[in-house]
């Protein structure tokens, strides 16, 4: 056998091994998809050795159930995996994850598993490539000059998301990006023809891809073929679709059985004797790790020859070498110092104040780009000095997803994990529902994007109860490494910019669509998520009144009604949950002190979050229904959100 033959076989043997001895995985996948994954990798640029390597194609397994393919792929390659890697597929504390996690397996571009995030966050690396060449690339000095590769199956495609980042990418006309498709034509219920009968080829056709058919998916040569063939289109995304078996060379070829279920010791076993393999399990010929080192090797080269080019770049283009640096490392600047950000001249709704703050950040973060989901306008997400990033121009900050939700939370996680830009994207508070998905993935690799979330309650007003959001702050909340910041004012929504960008992990500006005075009270500890607002005039004060967004101002007017009472209260913004409790526990208890056991909290929300705050004795002013469509002054009313409401629950959590 030849060794290209003897490695494709390598990857297939070394994915069952691990599969069975962890007696869990897809085994499906690696076993028909190796010659893809092995004609991917032999037609890519990159260095094992420097995983981080600026000018590196990128590489996303879409279907991340078969991340053994990918595992064995690194492997054999000489990323930093060990064979004891490969053995603790699955296991606790193993670089080998389930699917491939982000930060956790040397190599691995963005954690994938849900199906369809992995070909939005591809579209994403595409798009920052393309944007980032334009901007550095010189005559002569092609700067950043890479592809993104993603291999997917049939559950990718027939996720909603990915059409819709095809859409996008077609649009785009992103020609760097290419997609195989490894069709097998089984998901975990048996043959596609129950469910999936579409042409997928010209639907892509239709979108404004290329399309390159393999009909022979185990010819490694022919799906080289389709890759340069890729490679030299320019303007349309390549789309190639390698037919396959999955399981191929196993007894369960060909049936769902083998999807996502070791293939058993005797399926193994036949496996091997089919493919002529009698070495002991995860071992491989030494001539294999030698024959792909040959392509490891012509990454490293490439990597010398573009450190050697960027020397060149740097002499010649000296300022622009500099700013390839700072976009590169993404270093924010001190924004809390930065008066001009906290200073506001009118009262403006807080989708208002960030379009502010957003506009000044653009003068200050050139490597700041983002955009809504066609609300551009109504989010006040423009940046309006930058542009619009489009098929023609490539020069714009301004992304316009179209109606797309879905694959615009993914798209932006891919582009900051491309690297060099700070993506933001923005939408309707209540259609943070379709970015979920990608929301929480942003989460889950602690990637710092920031969502833009509008029209933040029943303020929506007319629009009715399915615009009026209700639980989605819970809904966020719920998610780790969130912060969600819901500020009532110019100076609560420059923190919560400031914070944001300034975090490790996404965060959520959830903003108003009704205009909100500024606050005399708020200030600069607003960037410790909860803070005192108006204090009480007493030591220890009488209640603690807790708000957020438009509902803080209420606050503020009830204390001072309940001070013509003789009841002294505090009122303590609440900015963000999540930043307030990352504060030091005396800090917490300077705002929130135990010994007042006597607290209302108040927003236009779920009251589920609050009770941790507001404990047995306290009340929450919330709304835990849904709304109804009215003018937003008459629903605040209808719900409780009025002065007179908050003093008398405040009274009666006083027992007066």
């Amino acid at each position: 056998m030849d060794l290209e033959g003897l490695t494709i076989n390598a990857i297939r043997v070394l994915s069952a091994d691990a599969i069975e001895k962890a007696k869990s995985g897809h085994p499906g996948l690696p076993l028909g998809a190796a010659p893809i994954g092995f004609a991917t990798f032999t037609n890519m640029t990159f260095n094992p050795k420097d995983t981080a390597f600026d000018n590196r194609d990128r590489f996303v397994l879409s279907a991340g159930h078969g991340s053994m393919l990918a595992y064995s792929l690194y492997y054999l390659f000489g990323f930093a995996l060990k064979k004891e890697d490969i053995m603790n597929f699955r296991q606790l504390g193993s670089k080998t994850a389930g699917h491939p996690e982000y930060g956790v397996c040397p190599g691995v571009e963005t954690s994938t598993g849900p199906l369809g995030q992995g070909i939005g966050n591809a579209v994403g690396m595409a798009l920052a490539e393309t944007y980032l060449a334009n901007k550095f690339n010189r005559e002569g000095f092609n700067v950043v000059d890479h592809y993104t590769f993603a291999i997917c199956g049939d559950g990718c495609m027939q996720e909603g998301i990915e059409n819709e980042a095809a859409s996008i990418a077609g649009n785009l006309k992103l020609g760097k990006l290419i997609v195989l498709y490894d069709s097998n034509k089984i998901t975990i219920e048996g043959d596609t023809d129950i469910t999936f009968t579409e042409d997928v080829a010209l639907r892509h056709k239709a979108l404004g891809w290329q399309v390159i058919t393999v009909e022979d998916g185990y010819n490694a040569g022919s799906i080289s073929r389709a890759i340069k063939k890729a490679k030299a289109e320019k303007e349309k995304p390549s789309l190639i679709i390698c037919k396959t078996v999955i399981g191929y060379g196993s007894p369960l070829a060909g049936t769902a059985a083998c999807h996502g279920a070791p293939l058993g010791e005797n399926n193994v076993k036949a496996l091997k004797e089919t493919l002529g393999w009698d070495l002991p399990p995860f071992e491989v010929p030494e001539e294999v790790f030698k024959y792909c080192k040959r392509f490891a090797n012509k990454g490293k080269r490439a990597e010398k020859a573009w450190k050697e080019m960027f020397k060149a770049y740097a002499e010649k283009y000296p300022e622009l070498a500099a700013e390839y640096k700072l976009w590169k490392d993404r270093k924010i600047p001190d924004l809390s110092s930065c008066e001009d950000l906290w200073k506001f001249d009118k009262a403006d709704a807080t989708r208002g104040y960030s379009s502010v703050v957003l506009n000044k950040l653009a003068e200050k973060l050139p490597f700041l780009i983002g955009g809504s989901a066609d609300l551009a306008p109504t989010n006040k997400s423009n940046m309006k000095t930058r542009g619009d990033f489009s098929a023609e121009n490539r020069g714009g900050s301004n992304l316009h997803f179209g109606i797309r939700e879905h694959a615009m939370s993914a798209i932006t996680n891919g582009m900051y994990l491309h690297g060099g830009l700070l993506p933001y994207c923005a939408t309707f508070t209540v259609f943070a529902d379709y970015m979920k998905g990608g929301m929480r993935m942003a989460a889950l690799m602690k990637l710092p994007i920031v969502h833009i979330l509008t029209h933040d309650s029943i303020g929506v007003g007319e629009d009715g109860p399915t615009h009026q959001p209700i639980e989605h702050l819970t809904n966020m909340r719920s998610i780790p490494n969130m912060n969600v910041f819901r500020p009532a004012d110019g100076v609560e929504t420059t923190a919560a910019w400031i914070t944001a960008l300034s975090s490790d992990t996404p965060s959520c500006l959830v903003l108003s669509r009704q205009t909100l005075p500024n606050i005399a009270g708020t200030n600069k500890d607003a960037l410790k998520g909860g803070y005192i607002v108006a204090d009480s005039k007493k030591k220890t004060p009488d209640i603690i009144l807790i708000g957020t967004g438009s509902e803080l101002n209420l606050c503020v007017s009830a204390k001072e009604e309940l001070e013509k009472c003789g009841i002294d209260a505090r009122v303590v913004s609440m900015l963000s949950m999540e930043v307030f409790e990352k504060q030091p526990k005396k800090y917490k208890e300077s705002v929130l002190p135990n010994s007042v056991r006597a607290r209302v909290s108040v927003e236009a929300g779920s009251t589920m979050p609050w009770f941790k705050y507001v404990g047995l004795d306290g009340k929450a002013i919330g709304i835990d229904r849904f709304g109804v469509s009215a003018p937003a002054k008459q629903l605040f009313e209808k719900f409780g959100f009025t002065v007179e409401n908050v003093v008398n629950t405040a009274k009666e959590v006083l027992g007066k």
